[in-house]
């Protein structure tokens, strides 16, 4: 247990933002299997300004999620500071700038990791956020811009200096993408360089990894991202590491049923993204996730499931 800010987080094990699917119905399926936090994919600071309504629509959550991050991006300080107050008047927990995005549509906007390359415009923003929103801030980054620029520590009291409330650390740089392997040696330098919260990413594709990287580095929160698509319970010390497909397909029916509770208007191939995942690994996996994305409705997704919990049954 650590706090942010006010904010108390219950275990160190945290959903990161993921661009396409950390929505309303996959952040209540980890916060069911023992996520502590979940944080949305990225919302545009100019989306918030222009109350575009996709933008508005990321920013919507329940009370069964909270607590909950929404995560922010943008290079322009009074933007920046504008949309965290938008982000302030719903019922969110705390706001994250993204700082360490390593796409490349983000990165032509300035946003992203490129501030990375421009830390005294980052502490504008980290600024900017702050003053802008009554909640806690935290602010996510990389190791650095290539494996020349290894500036997280700087980086790190920088965002500390300006008034961060926690920091997490992907362990790579933008130039591996997401590629290689993450060193977790950086996220243990940044432990000790900073007073606040630090939270630990990358790599981690089980809850024993994660309970690794808390030994190992001394950080005070795991964050998990891709270890946890069609793996939401990947945050429970109680779930098999390796569970059936009877465990996956129970797992699959509730992600459904939270989509068409919250979001019935999901596109099916978002859809389909999310429940191909789950017959990762699997004996015969490949082509169930072959007739998943055959299908092109939501209605035609659904009897394909019911069907395998049949013959399971």
């Amino acid at each position: 247990m650590f706090s942010i800010g006010t904010l108390r987080i219950d275990t160190p094990f945290i959903l990161a933002p993921l661009a396409g699917y950390s929505d309303l119905a996959f952040r209540l399926q980890c916060r069911e299997h023992g996520a502590s936090l979940c944080f949305s994919e990225m919302i545009s600071c100019h989306g918030l300004h222009f109350r575009q309504k996709n933008t508005l629509d990321l920013v919507r959550t329940v009370e069964a999620e909270r607590p909950v991050a929404m995560q922010l991006f943008g290079s322009e300080p009074e933007l920046m500071g504008e949309a965290a107050g938008i982000l302030s008047e719903h019922p969110i927990d705390l706001i994250d700038i993204n700082m360490g995005c390593p796409a490349k549509k983000v990165i032509k906007k300035g946003a992203g990791c490129h501030l990375m390359k421009l830390p005294a415009l980052a502490a504008k923003i980290i600024q900017a956020v702050v003053q802008g929103s009554s909640l806690p801030v935290t602010v996510k980054f990389r190791s650095g811009w290539n494996h020349q620029s290894i500036i997280a520590c700087d980086f790190a009291k920088m965002a500390e200096d300006n008034g961060a409330a926690a920091i997490t650390v992907h362990a790579r740089t933008w130039s591996d993408g997401f590629s290689g392997t993450a060193d977790w040696r950086l996220i243990s330098q940044v432990k000790q360089s900073v007073s606040i919260p630090v939270i630990g990413n990358g790599d981690v594709q089980s809850h024993g990894d994660g309970l690794r990287m808390l030994a190992e580095t001394g950080c005070d929160g795991v964050m998990i991202g891709r270890g946890a698509l069609g793996a939401p319970w990947i945050f429970s010390a109680d779930a098999p590491e390796n569970p059936s497909l009877a465990f996956r397909l129970a797992a699959l029916n509730r992600h459904l049923a939270l989509i068409a509770k919250y979001q019935p208007d999901t596109p099916p191939s978002q859809i389909k993204n999310h429940a191909g995942r789950y017959f990762k690994g699997v004996p015969g996996g490949a082509e169930i996730r072959r007739r998943i994305f055959s299908q092109t409705s939501y209605a035609g997704l659904r009897k394909l499931i019911d069907s395998f919990s049949i013959v399971l049954s």
